[in-house]
C-alpha cells in the first residue's frame, strides 16, 4: 500500500494552481472540469507518477471553520519536504511569499511554514543533517 493522492482546501482554484505551480515549483497533473469546480491535481516535477496533490474546493460547509481554526493556531495542512530549508525559504521570500515561521532547526528537523493564500499554512521540512 502507498499514498495515491492527498488534498489541501483552497478558496480558489485558479489561484491555488497558479501558487503551486508557478511558485512552489510543482506540475500539473491532471485537470478535468466537474462543473463549477475542477479535479486538479499536482505534483513534484522530480516525481511525476508520485503521489499527487488534490487542490480540493472548500466549499464544504465544515471545511472553512477546519481551516480557520487550524491558521489560527498555527497548524499547517500539509508538509512537504525540501532538501534545504534555508535555501527554499529565501528563495519563497524572494518571490514574496509570506512566513508565519522562519526556519528552526530542533536536532535533525528543519521547519519553516508559510502562507499559500488559499487560507492554508504548509510547512516545509527537511529531516537529517541540514544541508546548509
Amino acid at each position: 500500500m502507498r499514498i495515491h493522492l492527498s488534498s489541501v482546501f483552497v478558496d480558489d482554484q485558479e489561484k491555488a494552481v497558479r501558487f503551486y505551480t508557478d511558485v512552489l515549483g510543482f506540475v500539473k497533473k491532471n485537470d478535468v472540469p466537474l462543473g463549477a469546480d475542477r479535479w486538479l491535481t499536482v505534483v513534484s516535477p522530480d516525481d511525476r507518477d508520485g503521489t499527487e496533490l488534490l487542490l480540493e474546493p472548500d466549499g464544504h460547509p465544515a471545511v472553512k471553520p477546519y481551516k480557520t481554526a487550524l491558521v489560527k493556531d498555527g497548524i499547517p495542512a500539509t508538509s512537504f519536504a525540501v532538501d534545504d530549508v534555508h535555501a527554499e525559504f529565501d528563495r519563497l521570500r524572494g518571490l514574496g511569499v509570506r512566513f508565519t515561521q522562519e526556519p528552526v532547526e530542533m536536532g535533525p528537523v528543519t521547519t519553516a511554514v508559510l502562507d499559500d493564500t488559499c487560507g492554508n499554512l504548509i510547512q516545509i521540512i527537511r529531516i537529517g543533517p541540514s544541508a546548509s
